[in-house]
């Protein structure tokens, strides 16, 4: 059982939560208890995204969130991680997420960190006081969707943010000392906006240096019609090839401290895993090795799986 994720364990003992399917989460809460705070997503308008479509964004009242809680608790069972679902829980009041942590810490006692989805735009709502309040409660970390540092490409996938937004949200947490997980989407601008989208979003990571950082590959659930449909202007698909290039020049430009980074979702054709600066000639040899179809890369009915 240790190898096992905590819901793995739960379930096989009594499952007592019972979730508002789909259910999404950061590879890395894989061993986590997932505690669905909120429903769906407040924004809900990314062309890219599918994952709360069907979905209405509805705020859990505290008294539901407590009794799963409470059900936790019961089992006695060393829960070590909390993910606050779904993927807007941090448009909650600082007040809200407080009294939530605060019953974790209370009933689960052996927890060490509390995480979330985040938009850059909700960490703006919030004062540096407020996020400090929030960090010593037990939230650590958040995970913030930057999608792209290009604020053209924001603004053609309906993202609602911009360099700026985020740069100030990124450097709020970072001086409330809440851990930031960024993640870049390769592909978003299509191939007439893949430079500038690849150099922005480096430039953008750069100058608030996360501590964790990572990249996905636009995947077309609904079909790329669906998505050409939602895309506030003409794109241009990219061929296997053009999306490992526009990686490269995204890592190229990267200068960053001491991050871990990671191309390990699915949807990647490559598997990079390591720390940038140290691992970013590597990380570049790589890919020039995959480009050249001199390194092996994950066959396209194998991405998303």
């Amino acid at each position: 059982m240790r190898n096992e994720s905590i819901y793995q364990q739960i379930k096989k003992m009594y499952l007592p939560i019972e979730y508002n399917q789909p259910l999404f989460r950061p590879p890395s809460e894989a061993k986590s208890l997932i505690l669905q705070v909120t429903i769906g997503c407040s924004n809900n308008e990314c062309a890219f995204c599918e994952m709360y479509k069907s979905k209405k964004f509805t705020v859990r009242k505290f008294e539901e969130i407590q009794k799963e809680i409470n059900k936790v608790s019961a089992l006695n069972i060393p829960v070590r991680k909390v993910f606050l679902a779904d993927g807007d829980a941090f448009v909650l009041s600082s007040k809200r997420l407080i009294r939530i942590a605060k019953e974790i810490k209370e009933k689960l006692p052996t927890v060490q960190r509390i995480s979330a989805y985040a938009l850059p735009s909700n960490i703006n709502t919030k004062t540096i006081e407020e996020l400090i309040n929030l960090k010593k409660a037990g939230i650590e970390m958040l995970y913030v969707g930057v999608e792209s540092g290009d604020d053209n490409v924001l603004d053609m996938v309906s993202k609602g943010e911009t360099f700026n937004s985020t740069k100030t949200a990124l450097l709020k947490l970072k001086k409330a000392g809440i851990k930031a997980s960024v993640m870049i989407l390769i592909g978003l601008g299509g191939g007439a906006f893949s430079r500038q989208h690849a150099i922005n979003s480096a430039k953008l990571i750069n100058e608030t240096q996360p501590e964790f950082a990572s990249t996905l590959v636009l995947t077309f659930y609904a079909g790329i019609e669906h998505f050409k449909s939602q895309f506030k202007g003409s794109y241009i698909e990219m061929n296997t090839k053009e999306l490992l290039e526009e990686l490269r020049l995204f890592i190229q430009n990267l200068e960053l401290e001491n991050a871990v980074f990671r191309s390990d979702h699915a949807s990647n054709y490559l598997v990079l895993k390591g720390k940038l600066g140290a691992d970013k000639e590597l990380f570049l040899q790589q890919l020039n090795e995959a480009i050249k179809g001199e390194r092996k890369i994950r066959p396209e009915w194998m991405r998303g799986l």
